[in-house]
């Protein structure tokens, strides 16, 4: 057989500075770019290596006739200089064909609206394979980015993983409700167990209870009526869903210290069975599928999303998710010499990076995968199974608030702010 002709680059491409001054109208609206593509260039983060490898599995193997046709050409950037990167080459209309989603999601939706990014809706579409995108993964794509912008490389569902031995010894069923959570930690504490293990210092642990208790309680919407400012932080509603979890710290629950706990400590809290529940999502996995890391063993680890709120508008079929690597397209480069590769990765990528990473994505998985660690095909079922998903906490904030909310997060846990101040503090910055 004739050798796959692929060309893969890994440059380290240094963003020029002031590019974020850049217009990116200078060639927006589909008039500027090039129209044509000697290569299938890809440019992703250099901390991206999963995408990297499977693309070029995909190369070599699935998408060899489309190398063959239009070699494979990958380019990197640090993740700090991403954003000014795609400022840069979208003010010179040089965005290579496929590229990793902007750190602000604000971004992508400001490149689309400048002609830059293709719509998937209308691509996909018209090479009828939308149905290879799993309905939970755009659900989230469009939560984030305002419309199907970018495509799953990668995609996270959050929860909370609990020790179901110890529930079983403590008689406790899986909770349905955030009253059951309640009593459920209740009795656990009883027992002396700590009911939940969650990193202070990281703080985004515990701001993800908060938006799941708003999601849960006000509806999937209700931060999105934040950003939009059709509601506030403020708002009674909103202040008591950061007193519940509050109220969840005042017991002790998180245990000692939580403010000065880092992500390993708590991760091991959890996987050493010292803790019953940790709220964290399906990229925890590569800890809990590790026989040496977990010494509860993965039998004995269950998964649960956020509870309902009794009364409340949201329901706990709406997961929360995230999508981890995100890629989007050149509305330019959106060609009959690109769309096979494009054809070709849509209906490949899923099982391939189930396969040959253990990787999760948000694409449907048209070839069975065998020896599949049972959480992650458990995730996998999840996936499937959800049309509707939720954002977390940060999602639509500002910078500034991100940052607010993160460093206030342990200190309302422990009683140092109320929930009306540590709201307050975070709706000012937002």
């Amino acid at each position: 057989m004739k050798p796959t002709k692929k060309t893969i680059t890994r440059t380290a491409m240094t963003a020029v500075a002031g590019a974020s001054a850049l217009a990116l109208t200078a060639c927006g609206g589909g008039g500027g770019g090039a129209s044509s593509a000697d290569a299938f260039s890809v440019l992703v983060n250099v901390e991206n290596t999963e995408v990297v490898a499977v693309l070029e599995t995909l190369a070599d193997g699935a998408c060899s006739a489309e190398a063959e046709a239009m070699p494979l050409e990958i380019e990197t950037t640090p993740q700090t200089n991403l954003d000014q990167q795609l400022q840069l080459l979208a003010g010179q209309g040089a965005l290579p064909v496929l590229f990793s989603a902007g750190n602000a999601p604000s971004l992508t939706a400001e490149l689309a609206d400048s002609g830059h990014v293709a719509d998937f809706d209308e691509v996909l579409g018209d090479l009828g394979i939308a149905d290879q995108i799993e309905p939970a993964a755009v659900s989230t794509i469009e939560s984030l980015y305002g419309g199907f912008r970018a495509l799953p490389f990668e995609y996270n569902v959050e929860g909370i993983w609990y020790n179901k031995q110890i529930f079983a010894e403590n008689g406790i069923d899986e909770p349905q409700t955030f009253d059951d959570m309640v009593a459920a930690a209740d009795t656990l504490s009883a027992a002396s167990v700590q009911p939940f293990s969650a990193s202070g210092e990281q703080g985004w642990p515990l701001t993800r209870l908060i938006s799941s208790y708003i999601f849960r309680d006000l509806g999937p919407d209700a931060l999105q009526k934040v950003a939009d400012g059709d509601a506030s932080l403020t708002d009674p509603e909103y202040v008591a869903a950061a007193q519940a979890i509050a109220d969840l710290g005042e017991e002790g629950w998180f245990g000692q210290g939580v403010g000065s706990i880092d992500m390993a400590t708590s991760e091991n809290q959890f996987l050493n069975g010292s803790a019953a529940m940790f709220y964290m999502g399906s990229w925890f996995l590569s800890g809990l599928n590790d026989p040496e890391m977990n010494q509860i063993g993965a039998e004995n680890v269950g998964f649960m999303p956020f509870p309902a709120v009794e009364g409340g508008a949201g329901d706990r079929s709406q997961l929360a998710a995230n999508v981890g690597l995100p890629l989007t397209m050149n509305a330019n480069l959106v060609n009959d010499d690109t769309t096979p590769w494009l054809e070709c990765i849509v209906e490949n990528y899923g099982s391939t990076a189930l396969a040959q990473e253990n990787r999760v994505s948000g694409f449907a998985l048209n070839e069975e995968v065998d020896d599949v660690p049972e959480l992650t095909a458990m995730v996998q079922d999840q996936v499937a199974n959800t049309e509707t998903t939720v954002l977390w906490f940060e999602a639509l904030l500002s910078a500034e608030a991100t940052t607010t909310a993160q460093r206030n997060a342990a200190p309302l846990v422990t009683g140092s702010i109320s929930a009306e101040e540590f709201m307050q503090k975070v709706q000012s910055d937002r």
